[in-house]
């Protein structure tokens, strides 16, 4: 048997130590190796070089998948919304580290820096197959845009429903100085029309990212766990929750940095609590609007996820979840937010309907404030979610 030092492609990822002749392979680049391979006798290793054409052709676009087990669900089976979300993520770290890398020069980590509102379009469940898919949509100097879609596989009907459609933001940090960011090699459109809309998108992101930051990046709202005898049900102070994180190394990327993917569980794990305490009953992520990054959080530290509960509408409740990191082995520095976002999740009857949400009980001004801030929020996503269907029609 010979070893292949290399295999993945256009049509996806392909780990190989050994090419034998009863391999199945997807990947054309892999499958051409293979050929080559099948028809010498040489016992020495094969190395496959890549020219930058293939090279950049592979890091354009990117497939993974893998089946959904138990501790990927809920009690009823369906899966967490922060399993998908982390599965997206780590495609979307994936395809634009690789695009990234493929200019000489510094090597780079790609750092998630946004995730734009995310839809929950049906739910998955334990046994199927999630089909992962991402490309690259848009670059400028210091930034990549990927689209990232998932597809859950009933293997035992052959059924298949697109369940997500994402788009993540990455930032390219140099792996010799973490707090360098490289350039972003330009990736070839389809239309001069196409180039201009994903610049508008930029745009559009990079002026939000920072009204974020500006309003929500270092002002610490400290929520703690509820005292639920204490309080009446189907307030903000009784379902509010909060869970405390050590960073350890198998939460980072090679920077050192917790992976944007493993934040994004952790807030969604909190927020599932606040839901479930407010319903008691079984709910799941319908929504997750745009999840800005404000600052990373370095391995080591003890982040405080926390979550409450800012609006009710009869079949949807939206809750506020941010991430405190607190660095503790550089004593120098202080506790700061490095993550903010709205989850919206939705209640369901054992068969999986929609159930009503009970109505939230405001308590002060800063309540009520919030409640109509997130009114706002519902009726737009609303209107939106309509014009769009008007248009698909």
């Amino acid at each position: 048997m010979r070893s292949v030092h290399y295999g993945c492609g256009e049509e996806g990822v392909v780990k190989a130590k050994q090419v034998t002749p009863q391999l199945t392979v997807r990947c054309p680049l892999l499958f051409s190796l293979h050929q080559t391979c099948a028809k010498t006798s040489s016992t020495e290793p094969v190395i496959f070089i890549m020219s930058e054409t293939q090279s950049q052709a592979r890091a354009s676009s990117l497939q993974i998948c893998r089946i959904m087990r138990p501790d990927d669900a809920n009690i009823v089976g369906n899966v967490h919304g922060g399993t998908i979300l982390k599965m997206i993520e780590e495609a979307g770290g994936i395809i634009g580290t690789r695009h990234c890398n493929t200019q000489p020069g510094d090597r780079c980590i790609a750092q998630l820096a946004r995730v734009e509102r995310t839809e929950f379009l049906y739910p998955m469940f334990i046994g199927e197959v999630a089909h992962v898919s991402a490309e690259i949509t848009y670059t400028s100097k210091h930034s990549v845009e990927v689209l990232v879609q998932v597809i859950a596989e009933n293997i035992l009907t052959g059924t298949t429903k697109m369940t997500n459609r994402a788009t993540l933001w990455y930032v390219p940090f140099s792996l010799k100085d973490v707090d360098k960011v490289t350039e972003v090699p330009t990736i070839k459109y389809a239309s001069p029309e196409q180039e201009e809309e994903g610049k508008k998108r930029y745009e559009a992101q990079k002026m939000e990212r920072l009204e974020t930051k500006e309003k929500n990046g270092e002002q610490l709202v400290c929520v703690s766990a509820p005292e639920r005898t204490a309080k009446e049900t189907y307030t903000v102070g009784f379902s509010q929750s909060s869970l405390i994180h050590l960073v350890g190394p198998s939460d980072c990327t090679l920077h050192g940095f917790v992976h944007g993917g493993v934040t994004m569980k952790l807030m969604d794990e909190v927020a599932g609590i606040v839901a479930a305490r407010h319903c008691k009953t079984n709910i799941v992520t319908a929504s997750v609007d745009a999840i800005n990054f404000h600052r990373k959080i370095m391995k080591g530290s003890v982040v405080t996820v926390s979550g409450r509960a800012t609006f009710t509408s009869n079949k949807s409740m939206e809750i506020e979840v941010f991430v405190d990191a607190d660095p503790l082995i550089e004593a120098e520095k202080q506790k700061y937010r490095a993550v903010t976002a709205f989850f919206t999740y939705i209640s369901l009857d054992k068969q999986g309907k929609p159930l009503p949400i009970p109505a939230l009980k405001l308590d002060g001004e800063d309540e009520q404030r919030r409640f109509e801030e997130g009114k706002a929020r519902y009726l737009q996503n609303k209107a939106k979610r309509l014009a769009d269907k008007e248009r698909q029609q």
